[in-house]
């Protein structure tokens, strides 16, 4: 899998049948340890659990048995997006393909909520704090202090990283405008192109491509539902070409 900083040309278009070509599937990653265990995760950097594995295989074979052929993949540099990335294309015998990698894709960061479950959240930082962050398009939860240990600057794969654009807490806003420019700059032309793409990514990061894609407004995103290892289809609308329209989901 190649970082985003190692990769700027355009993928080549696959040798499959083209019948899926200028396609945009998301994918969120299976469930992870921390989903199961019902704790903020955002940028800390667990693994799928084993019923996780079992929904990226799941999704895998859908997406064959759909015939899609990917031209590439976009995915997060957080475990448990990267191992349900390898699992579907092995599962789809498309390990050939290119993976680009970008933290552009990770999850919201959820501050110092992180490895919190809701109620041990709400008992240190008052219901109002906990609750605003997750319904609030704006509103950020309680940052990670300085010289705290979870900050993305002491982790090496930011290292290119310009450090005013690693984040100490995230609102939904912010991952949308993190998020914008590598949608821009790197997926849409890709889509242009022709190419059938895949984006394995995160609960809110996925809505707010959704919110770029489809034009929704904030309360939708908030409330849109992405299931862990449940494939969202799209292609181009056929009035304005530069969003798009889910198909179903798989």
């Amino acid at each position: 899998m190649s970082p985003e900083t190692a990769s700027s040309h355009a993928f080549a278009p696959s040798r499959h049948p083209a019948s899926s070509a200028g396609r945009l599937v998301l994918l969120r990653h299976g469930e992870s340890e921390w989903n199961r265990d019902r704790r903020f995760t955002g940028w800390t950097d667990v693994d799928l659990s084993t019923a996780g594995m079992a929904e990226a295989a799941r999704a895998g074979e859908r997406l064959r048995r759909e015939g899609l052929a990917f031209d590439g993949c976009f995915t997060s540099v957080l475990r448990r997006a990267t191992h349900t990335t390898e699992i579907v294309l092995q599962t789809m015998q498309l390990e050939h393909i290119p993976v680009e990698q970008t933290w552009r894709l990770n999850e919201r960061h959820y501050g110092a909520l992180q490895g919190m479950g809701s109620w041990q959240a709400i008992r240190r930082y008052g219901p109002l704090p906990v609750l605003r962050c997750q319904y609030q398009f704006t509103a950020r939860p309680p940052a990670l202090a300085p010289g705290d240990p979870r900050l993305p600057g002491s982790d090496p794969r930011y290292a290119a990283v310009h450090a005013d654009e690693l984040p100490r807490a995230e609102s939904h806003a912010d991952t949308l405008a993190r998020l914008r420019p590598y949608w821009a700059e790197r997926i849409a032309p890709e889509l242009a192109l022709g190419h059938c793409i895949l984006v394995v990514s995160h609960k809110n990061t996925l809505r707010a491509l959704v919110k770029l894609i489809e034009g929704r407004s904030d309360a939708e995103v908030r409330s849109m539902r992405v299931p862990t290892g449940v494939p969202l289809m799209f292609v181009p609308d056929q009035v304005t070409p530069e969003r798009w329209q889910r198909v179903r989901e798989h």
